[in-house]
């Protein structure tokens, strides 16, 4: 770790947002955080393409990503990709504080302070010892039961974790500063733009390969052969994918019906979606929110 990056993390006083674990088979999470993101592979290999570099990640590996990189996250092992993830924020502020959802919702999240550009020179990948893996693991589910315990002593009991975790990636970074290799994505503006357009207009039920390509000027059979060649999915598995993601996050936000969220997150009809979701999902959607209220009903005991 550079001295300078050391001097700059003497006066952090973090603020964790959201303490969890994932468990995905193809992708997963936002595509740009406003927020950092720790995330400590437990299971499974991966790719984390991240500003348009790809890494290769695999169990025991940990990863931090800095507020508003953009981001696709694609496991590809055949067990599942188990995640331990913490969102949080270099520096306590009370605005900041009040944002508890994750991904953009509104402009003035877009704007990073120069406070929480502490970590931007970092190499956002480390791999610890045996023995490290294990005491980052324990500080991961000690701070994920005291972020489900809530009290008034909550934040200073996760501060403190968060910093210990933060110094254990920055203590073994020169594992991969030395050993990996990470690659440019061919093509990444062209996928970049197409991503954005996706994230833009996914609430369009007439969204097609076709009007994707000619938005940003590439034919529907190029956009796909380069989206399946350098993502590993087609243009419509990542737009059903971001659907599938936002209906996630207003069914159990309680935004309106199920019919209603249907229509608001691009789906022509409650039985096209109701399908899909349960083909993505396993579970239909009032399957998927019953499972999280008994979830919350449990780790409210």
């Amino acid at each position: 770790m550079k001295p300078v990056i050391s001097s700059q993390l003497t006066s952090i006083s973090p603020f964790v947002r959201q303490v969890k674990v994932t468990q995905t088979e193809n992708l997963s999470g936002e595509w740009v955080d406003y927020d950092h993101v720790l995330t400590y592979i437990e299971q499974g290999t991966a790719e984390f393409i991240l500003d348009g570099v790809k890494y290769a990640v695999q169990a025991g590996d940990t990863l931090i990503m800095i507020p508003m990189v953009k981001h696709i996250i694609r496991s590809t092992s055949s067990t599942p990709l188990i995640q331990y993830i913490v969102h949080f924020d270099l520096y306590y502020t009370e605005q900041r504080a009040a944002w508890t959802t994750l991904g953009i919702t509104n402009k003035a999240q877009e704007h990073v302070t120069e406070e929480e550009k502490a970590l931007k020179m970092i190499y956002p990948i480390s791999r610890m010892n045996v023995v490290q893996q294990q005491e980052l693991k324990k500080k991961f589910l000690w701070m994920l039961r005291v972020f489900q315990d809530k009290n008034e002593f909550s934040q200073l009991r996760l501060k403190s974790l968060i910093i210990e975790m933060v110094a254990l990636f920055l203590e073994n970074q020169s594992y991969y500063r030395t050993s990996q290799s990470a690659k440019m994505t061919k093509s990444w503006d062209s996928i970049q733009q197409c991503i954005e357009f996706i994230q833009r207009n996914y609430t369009d039920p007439e969204l097609k390969n076709e009007y994707i390509g000619h938005q940003i000027g590439f034919s529907s059979s190029y956009l796909s052969s380069l989206f399946k060649e350098q993502i590993g999915i087609t243009v419509h598995k990542y737009l059903t994918y971001v659907r599938i993601e936002q209906a996630k996050k207003q069914l159990l936000e309680g935004s309106g019906s199920i019919t209603e969220i249907a229509e608001k997150t691009g789906f022509s009809s409650i039985h096209h979606f109701s399908r899909i979701f349960k083909k993505e999902v396993s579970l239909t959607p009032s399957q998927f929110m019953i499972s999280h209220k008994k979830q919350k009903m449990v780790d409210e005991l």
